[in-house]
């Protein structure tokens, strides 16, 4: 039995029920119970954040989708989607008492050169980053705050529905 405590700090988003059992946590959007780690944690809470206070559609978000990169199959922690089925954001998350560093950046660059999403966001439950990439160039803008899932529309070129 693992230390609940331990797997499940506070963490610098809004509260949220989950179902969570000794080593578990019951994931919604791929309705199965999967292992409750410290990233996990971070992942569920900020994925109910998106959907629950910035209105990312549930349906458009795909956790652990796999991606090709540099010849390379890779596991992205969680890929938003346009209603066209075209990436708009790529989000990483690591667990709280990781901080954020420029490898995590160059992870989650290497991911995007194979989907060329407009939008990263990372998080590890305590700071949250999400960046601008200014396409076709390769230079980004660094935003203070996470968008709206209509933001991330508008701001890519995309329809808002």
């Amino acid at each position: 039995m693992k230390n609940l405590d331990a797997l499940t700090p506070k963490l610098n988003l809004p509260f949220f029920e989950f179902k969570v059992n000794d080593n578990e946590i019951f994931d919604s959007l791929r309705k199965k119970w999967v292992a409750l780690t410290p990233e996990e944690w971070v992942r569920q809470n900020f994925i109910a954040y998106l959907i629950n206070q910035k209105k990312y559609p549930k349906s458009l978000v795909k956790i652990e989708a796999t991606i090709k990169a540099f010849n390379k199959s890779r596991r992205c922690d969680a890929i938003v989607y346009s209603n066209e089925i075209k990436p708009l954001a790529i989000l990483e998350f690591k667990r709280s008492d990781l901080k954020i560093d420029n490898a995590t950046f160059k992870q989650v660059a290497i991911y995007n050169s194979a989907v060329d999403a407009p939008f990263l966001i990372i998080s590890n439950g305590l700071d949250h980053y999400c960046c601008v990439i200014n396409l076709p160039q390769t230079d980004f803008t660094f935003l203070d705050y996470v968008p709206e899932y209509n933001e991330l529309l508008q701001r890519s070129g995309k329809s808002v529905t």
